[in-house]
């Protein structure tokens, strides 16, 4: 077969438009990338220094999670332009694991987590396909609802501060930054074409950044102390630990994320109009697993699909998954430079907040957009839905409801995300109705 009849995924662009349509996917996707490190970071309480290098951790491993997936090793990786980066539906769930350990134990904790979630979804993928049936769209609305929900009081308190009896708690110039970026994310939101349109969060970053600076607010050590240049050393904040219940917690994220990944790739196949196929999906979802498990030993997190540069794919119409590989690329770049991780740590976090709003609160809406092709004029659907999320919901409306449960429950159900996931999965097979099925 000749290069002109092969496949647009399979062609090899030339050099500029490869290396600028990596670099458009990686402009797309670098906000959310950097988001769960930095909601991890402080919630660990890690230096300006340590939450740089935890950032190029993850784009270090984002890069090489994206490689994977779209080059391929093997068994490895779906071979299609497919993003990898840190889950969102990670974040809920560590910051329970986080609050039940000391902050010198949490990361190690965590990481002993992702990385048996990760083996264990290596494993499965080949027979994910009939554990799907557990996860319909209307146990995943729940969680991907859940997951929004759960993240929109972490920027809040960005914005509130987290200190009660710090200075500037609550003050009127963390909220104004906190306006000042929400409004700029909306006006480029609405009135932005194109690339920019899809950069408006990262704009709304810098300027809220800029307007801190003669605030006083921005704290410059992560730049000043930060090496230029600084290989990812593996298992830089410990050794990884295991915990019986963060990795029961971290595996229910995982299988969520499979979910997520596999619809992922039968929508980014139509896209680019080449049929996803078991194996591909089996393929796909052990590079998911193998990239988390890696991850972890460099301190990065879980990696899974980044569906926002799915619709940047077909707004461009750039199939190749070698541009996506070029994406990977500079990922690693950014990561083997910590000073530009530095540079993200700038931000205050309640510029960070500001644009959290928009960030968690457009989960919340996929996950309602799911629900509503879900069909909710059945009524059992309707009360597996309405009491996942309720109990998805205590541990954000009092997150001390479990405080006097043994630990292991607390870790489990202190995140809404697991709560409501095991609510959902339960409930489904009590009220759901069985798919029938098809004769071979």
């Amino acid at each position: 077969m000749t290069t002109t009849q092969r496949h647009p995924v399979d062609q090899l662009p030339a050099l500029f438009p490869l290396i600028a349509g990596g670099v458009q996917h990686v402009a797309a996707m670098y906000a959310g990338v950097v988001a769960p490190p930095l909601i991890i970071g402080a919630a660990v309480g890690l230096s300006p220094t340590e939450l740089a290098l935890l950032i190029s951790a993850s784009l270090f491993t984002a890069g090489l999670a994206t490689l994977l997936q779209s080059l391929g090793l093997w068994r490895f990786g779906a071979r299609l332009p497919f993003i990898n980066g840190v889950s969102f539906a990670v974040v809920a769930p560590v910051l329970a694991i986080a609050k039940e350990h000391q902050r010198g134990d949490a990361l190690p904790v965590i990481y002993g987590s992702i990385i048996v979630a990760g083996v264990l979804a290596v494993f499965l993928a080949p027979y994910f396909g009939k554990l799907t049936r557990f996860f319909p769209v209307t146990v995943s609305g729940v969680v991907i609802t859940l997951i929004g929900l759960s993240l929109l009081p972490v920027a809040i308190k960005w914005i509130r501060g987290q200190d009660p009896h710090a200075v500037g708690y609550g003050s009127p110039r963390n909220v104004l930054l906190a306006v000042v970026t929400l409004v700029v994310v909306l006006v480029c939101n609405r009135f932005l074409t194109g690339v920019l349109n899809r950069l408006s969060l990262l704009i709304g970053l810098v300027v809220g950044t800029l307007a801190a600076w003669p605030l006083g607010v921005l704290d410059t050590s992560a730049i000043t102390q930060a090496p230029v240049f600084s290989f990812v050393t593996p298992l830089h904040f410990g050794a990884p630990r295991f915990d019986v219940a963060a990795l029961v917690s971290m595996c229910i994220v995982m299988v969520v994320a499979m979910t997520e990944s596999t619809a992922d790739m039968l929508a980014l196949g139509e896209v680019v109009d080449r049929p996803v196929t078991e194996t591909t999906i089996a393929n796909g979802l052990r590079a998911d697993g193998a990239a988390s498990a890696l991850s972890a030993l460099f301190g990065g997190f879980t990696c899974t699909a980044f569906a926002q540069n799915i619709g940047l794919i077909a707004l461009t119409r750039m199939f190749s998954r070698y541009v996506v590989a070029a994406a990977g690329v500079v990922l690693v770049l950014l990561g083997l430079f910590p000073v530009a991780g530095g540079v993200v740590a700038l931000v205050p976090q309640p510029v960070l907040g500001g644009a959290g709003l928009v960030l968690f609160g457009s989960v919340a809406v996929s996950g309602i957009k799911a629900l509503g092709v879900a069909g909710l004029g059945d009524p059992a659907k309707v009360m597996i839905v309405a009491v996942s999320l309720g109990v998805g919901l205590v541990p954000i409306a009092a997150p001390d409801f479990y405080q006097h449960f043994p630990a292991a429950v607390q870790t489990v159900f202190d995140s809404g995300i697991s709560a409501g996931t095991v609510t959902a999965v339960l409930l489904n097979l009590v009220f759901g109705r069985r798919p029938v099925p098809v004769p071979a």
